[in-house]
């Protein structure tokens, strides 16, 4: 079977479906990392407080407390790559396994059609997957930059290259919270991907629940009023003084 004979299995609908969640997923991802000045998302608000806490280890003594919260990213980045690997594994398996596929796809949507089809739905998932796991195990590659800009700060504060290099370290750092934050919306996209198991509609509608769920976490949730306080309160306190 050619590949014009394989796409033929695909209906137009199927198409626009696969189109719209790849494109959604770009395109939410460019909005949170380049939002409004008016309306800034968490990922936004967050980097500034990333730059804070690389000023505030300048001065503290001893800096085990910077290196325990980033041994902690680190390990979060570790712990999301290894189970987007085990899931790989296991969309793999299934890959291989056309008959369960069958079987599992006309419990839910009692159509008959040829194993193919669900093996490329699948496939569909396993793209996100993978791209959620290069972007772990690059966010975790750039906290250990990151932890050896830290180490390179001078303890001496007037030293000349104290302050510029902390600044060095806290743009490694948003860079690498920005790519675990990219693995994040991965596996966010690869969940709504399954439910083109069940048709390409539900694919429609899970993608615009997916991204109506990740855009108000990011533009209006309490954990990004509670930053957007937290900066109110920064600035009326420096007014202040």
């Amino acid at each position: 079977m050619g590949l014009v004979d394989r796409l033929s299995l695909f209906s137009t609908l199927d198409g626009i479906a696969v189109a719209l969640i790849c494109l959604a997923s770009i395109l939410l991802g460019w909005h949170i990392e380049h939002p409004t000045t008016k309306r800034p998302s968490v990922t936004v608000l967050m980097a500034e407080y990333r730059r804070a806490w690389m000023r505030e280890m300048v001065t503290r003594d001893p800096r085990i407390f910077d290196a325990q919260v980033l041994s902690n990213l680190r390990q979060g980045t570790s712990f999301f790559a290894s189970a987007c690997m085990i899931a790989i594994g296991g969309a793999f398996a299934l890959l291989g396994n056309a008959d369960q596929i069958q079987l599992a796809a006309r419990d839910l949507t009692a159509a008959d059609a040829p194993a193919l089809i669900w093996q490329a739905k699948l496939l569909l998932v396993v793209l996100f997957l993978t791209h959620g796991f290069l972007k772990f195990v690059w966010a975790n590659r750039l906290f250990g930059y990151c932890a050896v800009l830290m180490a390179a700060v001078p303890n001496d504060i007037s030293a000349s290259d104290t302050y510029p290099r902390a600044a060095q370290a806290a743009e490694m750092n948003i860079r690498a919270a920005w790519n675990f934050n990219r693995g994040l919306r991965a596996i966010y996209f690869a969940l709504g991907a399954l439910a083109w198991l069940m048709g390409a509609l539900a694919l429609i509608i899970v993608t615009a629940i997916v991204c109506y769920m990740i855009w108000s976490r990011e533009f209006h949730s309490i954990p990004r009023d509670i930053l957007l306080e937290r900066s109110h309160m920064s600035t009326a306190s420096d007014q202040e003084i």
